[in-house]
């Protein structure tokens, strides 16, 4: 994970802890079989030793049998990677490793994809789009349907407040202590209902701003959500990938790099 400011929470992505019990504080609910395309992918890097060991887990979503959308900093510096797809992953003895459960794959990340090369929020990151294409095709019995990517320029025709659906894997408890809060949470896909925050920011054109506000009623992203889809309210369109939250409590305002741009629509596309 690159080292950013401490004013900004990157990558929504959880490194493997063991973590005590805490409550629950970021309104989603559990999905069912509602977004059966959304997955949780758990990426390798070499240790120190060249060995390859897991390293960190984002959510991600099934665009073909073969093709998953994530988050670039979740793709970047990886060396190999595997994705489930079941609703509750929690529990699976197999769970970080490869195995019959989940589907291996090669981690591409988006040849714009740069951390630390802007200024100000969301300046400071770029292209944060991967894809990872698995080895074999999910059957049918396991994922019947698909994510589907925008219309070019989409993000663009969409008033304040258009409903947004966010669905992933990420944490759902925080822990407060004498330190800052830990989070932690079931490896369980949920769902939560959020809006858009529309009009021109600092790179505007390269990232959607989402509400997070569990205690205003709609969902939040946070650590483990990162690369999750954000879909155009009732529908399987991806709009955007979570990117990351502006602060340590994973409330307030969320980036989504978007998809709908011609270049990464281009680069995805190159895939398919």
């Amino acid at each position: 994970m690159k080292k950013v400011t401490l004013a900004v929470v990157l990558a929504l992505t959880l490194v493997f802890s063991t973590i005590g019990m805490a409550s629950a504080i970021t309104n989603g609910r559990p999905d069912g079989n509602a977004h059966p395309y959304v997955g949780l992918a758990v990426f390798d890097v070499l240790d120190e030793d060249g060995k390859q060991v897991p390293s960190h887990r984002c959510s991600a979503s099934l665009l073909t049998p073969t093709v998953v959308l994530t988050a670039g900093h979740c793709t970047d510096g990886t060396v190999a990677a595997r994705v489930w797809f079941d609703e509750i992953v929690q529990g699976n003895p197999e769970y970080p490793l490869s195995g019959a459960t989940s589907y291996d794959g090669v981690a591409h990340t988006y040849t714009g994809f740069c951390i630390g090369c802007g200024n100000g929020l969301p300046g400071f990151a770029a292209g944060d789009v991967g894809i990872i294409v698995l080895s074999e095709p999910v059957p049918d019995e396991v994922v019947a349907e698909y994510a589907q990517l925008p219309d070019e320029g989409q993000v663009d025709t969409l008033k304040n407040k258009t409903k947004v659906d966010l669905v992933g894997y990420g944490v759902q408890e925080q822990i407060r202590g004498g330190g800052p809060p830990v989070w932690t949470g079931l490896r369980i896909r949920l769902f939560a209902p959020s809006e858009l925050v529309s009009g021109n920011f600092v790179h505007s054109d390269e990232f959607m701003k989402l509400a997070l506000n569990p205690g205003g009623g709609s969902g939040g992203t946070c650590f483990g959500d990162s690369g999750g889809p954000d879909l155009l309210g009732g529908t399987n369109t991806v709009l955007a990938v979570n990117s990351y939250v502006t602060n340590s409590n994973c409330s307030g305002v969320g980036y989504s790099a978007r998809v709908d741009t011609k270049a990464v629509l281009e680069w995805i596309n190159s895939f398919l």
